[in-house]
C-alpha cells in the first residue's frame, strides 16, 4: 500500500466512523423519546432506558454501518476534491480506478468491523435489551428464548412458541403446578385470541390432569383463559428476524420448516444478513462518481443531501423489494440480492463515465 492509497484509506474511515457516531446519536435520541412513554411503568425507570439503548446500539450500528460509509466517503473525497487533493492525485499517477480501489479497501474494513459487531455483539446484546425491558415492564416475565417465551402467573408456568404481530400467541403450553410444585394440570392450545381485558379465548385445546395414580386427557375445542398477559408487552420480545445472526437465522428456519410453519420472512432475512456487508462496498463505490463527475466548489450540505437521498431511496427500494417477495412467493436469495446488483451495476456505469 503506497502512501496516497494509505491516506484516502484513513480519511474514508475517518469520515465514515464521524458519520457512524453521529447517525447512532441522532436514532439513539429518537429511541429516547420513544422509551420515555414506558418510564414510570412497573420498575422501567430512567436507568433502565439508558441501559435499553446501551444494549440496543450494537444492532443499530450494524444497521447504520453502509449508510456511514457512504455519507463519510461524500464528505472526505468531497472535501479533497474541493481542496483538489484528488487532481494533484491523477496528476502523480493514481487513475479514477485507484481511487475506487483505495475506498473499496477501506470499505473492507468496515466490512469486517461490520460483521463482527452484527453476528457476535447485536444479537446477544439485543436479547439482553428485550429481556430487560420486559422484566421491568412484567415482574412475572422469565425468560425468552429461541423456540418461545417463558412467563410465570403465580401457580402456572407459560411457554409461548410464536407471538403474531396482533398479539395474538400461538402453541401456547401452560403448566399449573400444586403446593407441593408438583405438576398439576398440563395444557396445550394452538391458539390464543386476545378479547379483551386479561381476557384470552385459548382454540383446539388438549388438557392433562395429572396424579400420582393416573393422567386423564380430554380435547377441548374453545375456553376462556383469564391472564395478565399483556398483548403490548408481549410485542417488545416478538422474535424479529433482523435482531438473529446468521447462525440462529439458519437455526430459527430449520426448527420453522421441521414444525411446517412458514419461514419465508426469515429465509429472507437471512440472506438479506449475507447481503449487508456487500451493501458498504455498493454505498463507496456509489459515492465515487459523485465527488469526480460533480464539479469542484459544491457545498458540504449538498453533498450530504445527494447520500441522504441515495441512501433513503436505496433503504425504501429494499424494503418494497422484500415485501414483494414476501406476498408472491419469489426467491428469497435473488429479491435480496437485486437491489443491491442493480445500484452496483449503476454505480460501475457511472464509474467508467467519469474515467
Amino acid at each position: 500500500m503506497n502512501v496516497l492509497t494509505g491516506y484516502i484509506v484513513k480519511e474514508v474511515l475517518k469520515g465514515s466512523f464521524i458519520a457512524l457516531v453521529l447517525l447512532l446519536t441522532l436514532f439513539n435520541l429518537f429511541t429516547f423519546t420513544d422509551e420515555l412513554k414506558s418510564l414510570g411503568k412497573g420498575s422501567y425507570g430512567l436507568q433502565e432506558i439508558f441501559k435499553y439503548l446501551a444494549l440496543t446500539s450494537p444492532r443499530v450500528l450494524y444497521e447504520l454501518v453502509p449508510s456511514s460509509a457512504l455519507l463519510g466517503s461524500l464528505f472526505v473525497l468531497g472535501a479533497m476534491g474541493n481542496n483538489r487533493e484528488l487532481i494533484a492525485m491523477r496528476a502523480s499517477g493514481i487513475s479514477v480506478l485507484g481511487i475506487v480501489k483505495s475506498a473499496m479497501l477501506a470499505g473492507a474494513i468496515l466490512a469486517v468491523f461490520a460483521v463482527a459487531v452484527g453476528e457476535f455483539f447485536a444479537p446477544t446484546a439485543e436479547r439482553n435489551a428485550r429481556i430487560l425491558k420486559m422484566s421491568a415492564l412484567n415482574r412475572d416475565f422469565i425468560a425468552q428464548s429461541r423456540y418461545g417465551l417463558w412467563l410465570r402467573e403465580g401457580s402456572k408456568f407459560i411457554n409461548v412458541r410464536e407471538i403474531k404481530d396482533n398479539g395474538n400467541l400461538s402453541e401456547i403450553y401452560i403448566y399449573d403446578l400444586d403446593d407441593r410444585n408438583f405438576l398439576h394440570t398440563a395444557t396445550t392450545a394452538s391458539k390464543a385470541l386476545f378479547q379483551q381485558d386479561k381476557q384470552w379465548l385459548l382454540k383446539n385445546i388438549e388438557q392433562s390432569s395429572i396424579s400420582t395414580e393416573q393422567v386423564e386427557t380430554e380435547q377441548i375445542e374453545s375456553r376462556q383463559w383469564k391472564s395478565s398477559i399483556d398483548p403490548k408487552l408481549l410485542n417488545v420480545v416478538v422474535v424479529k428476524p433482523e435482531n438473529l445472526s446468521l447462525y440462529d437465522l439458519a437455526l430459527y428456519i430449520d426448527f420453522l420448516k421441521d414444525n411446517k410453519q412458514k419461514s419465508e420472512t426469515f429465509e429472507l432475512a437471512f440472506w438479506g444478513r449475507v447481503v449487508n456487508p456487500f451493501v458498504i462496498f455498493v454505498m463507496l463505490l456509489v459515492a465515487t462518481p459523485f465527488v469526480i463527475g460533480v464539479r469542484r466548489g459544491v457545498s458540504t450540505g449538498s453533498r450530504m443531501m445527494i447520500g441522504i437521498i441515495i441512501g433513503m431511496s436505496f433503504n425504501i427500494i429494499d424494503k418494497i423489494t422484500g415485501h414483494v417477495s414476501l406476498i408472491y412467493h419469489l426467491n428469497p436469495a435473488f429479491m435480496s440480492v437485486l437491489p443491491s446488483a442493480v445500484v452496483f451495476s449503476l454505480a460501475l456505469y457511472a464509474v467508467r463515465k467519469v474515467r
